[in-house]
């Protein structure tokens, strides 16, 4: 009796907690469906709305299209050029300060500072328009800079260091390439502009010194790890030498070779030891050819710009954009205007 009692209570348990379950999953999924119901009735409004203000909002399209076709009739043409830079010893953020003087003194209209900084005439001055740099965003400079970082400090810090806080503070200026665009209404100016933004950096004494300190060490390196060959092709040599008379002992039945691992196992550490210092000689290398300069061109500026005619560029498509915009911007205005009116009532 006691037992079909106890049989019935579990039942009942187990019957509510799938009832609980059941209503859970059925709240989730109709959770799930007035968040879709909302998307496609925001959807609705939208092609609702653009329905019903389509003429207004294509009139305004038009009237922006005339608009900027004659703008861009009236105005001269514009070119654009970049230049692809790699920068060395942290001298990329001198190299954006220069760009936002640049940018300055463009903004400003002053066509003095511009000559003199450029050595251009006034006319060619007066036709830079703009100047932009940003950097060529890959994982592994954040990768390797963080290896550079885990080499030079002790393990401790490294622990209570993790990858994703120094990505966190990966800045811009810590990438290694750099793309530097110029606009201007002249189209053969560029060389003459790259050549004055390079020699404005590497002109710097405080970064030539880096980079002479940087390339002695680095020689001094190659130096070594060279005498360092030498002398393991020496002791090799030798080694050879050793196991070739060891050898001849034992073909004439003198000696028994009972260190026949041992030798094996030295002739493997000599090939590993050959081989990481050619490995860090290759690294050393490298590491001359990219420290060698203070800022290394990858792709310099073209003798003559590209014209900007792209579609985005275009003043008729601009202002037919924006005038479309702000038409849609006042209809809504209005149509929240007169629901505040009648929400009073």
């Amino acid at each position: 009796m006691e037992t079909n009692q106890q049989n019935k209570e579990e039942e009942v348990d187990l019957g509510s907690l799938f009832a609980i379950i059941g209503k859970g999953f059925s709240n989730l999924f109709q959770w799930i469906g007035e968040i879709f119901k909302g998307i496609f009735h925001f959807i609705i409004s939208i092609l609702l709305f653009l329905k019903q203000y389509l003429f207004p909002i294509g009139i305004a399209a038009i009237l922006g299209l005339i608009l900027g076709f004659f703008l861009e009739i009236k105005s001269p043409k514009r070119y654009s050029s970049d230049l692809l830079l790699q920068t060395n010893f942290k001298s990329s953020r001198q190299l954006y300060d220069n760009i936002d003087f640049y940018n300055s003194l463009v903004k400003q209209k002053d066509t003095l500072g511009l000559e003199q900084t450029f050595g251009l005439d006034k006319q060619a001055a007066v036709s830079l328009k703009k100047f932009t740099i940003t950097p060529i965003k890959n994982q592994n400079d954040i990768i390797s800079g963080y290896n550079e970082l885990i080499l030079k400090i002790d393990t401790a810090t490294v622990r209570s260091y993790e990858f994703e806080d120094f990505k966190k503070s990966f800045s811009d200026y810590d990438y290694k390439l750099h793309e530097i665009t110029v606009i201007a209404e002249t189209n053969n100016i560029f060389k003459a502009v790259g050549d004055v933004i390079i020699t404005s950096v590497i002109d710097n004494i405080y970064f030539n010194t880096l980079k002479n300190i940087t390339n002695e060490n680095l020689n001094r390196l190659d130096s070594r790890y060279r005498q360092n060959l030498v002398q393991l092709d020496s002791f090799g040599k030798v080694f050879m030498q050793v196991l070739l008379a060891d050898s001849k002992k034992v073909s004439t039945g003198t000696n028994i070779d009972f260190a026949g691992e041992n030798r094996s196992s030295k002739e493997i550490e000599l090939f590993y030891a050959n081989q990481r210092i050619n490995e860090l000689l290759g690294e050393v290398t490298t590491a001359k050819l990219e420290k060698n300069q203070i800022i290394n061109i990858v792709s310099n500026f073209e003798s003559i710009g590209k014209e900007l005619n792209g579609v985005t560029e275009n003043k008729a498509f601009q202002l037919a954009v924006l005038f479309a915009l702000a038409c849609i911007l006042g209809l809504l205005f209005l149509k929240l205007n007169a629901y505040l009116v009648n929400y009073k009532k």
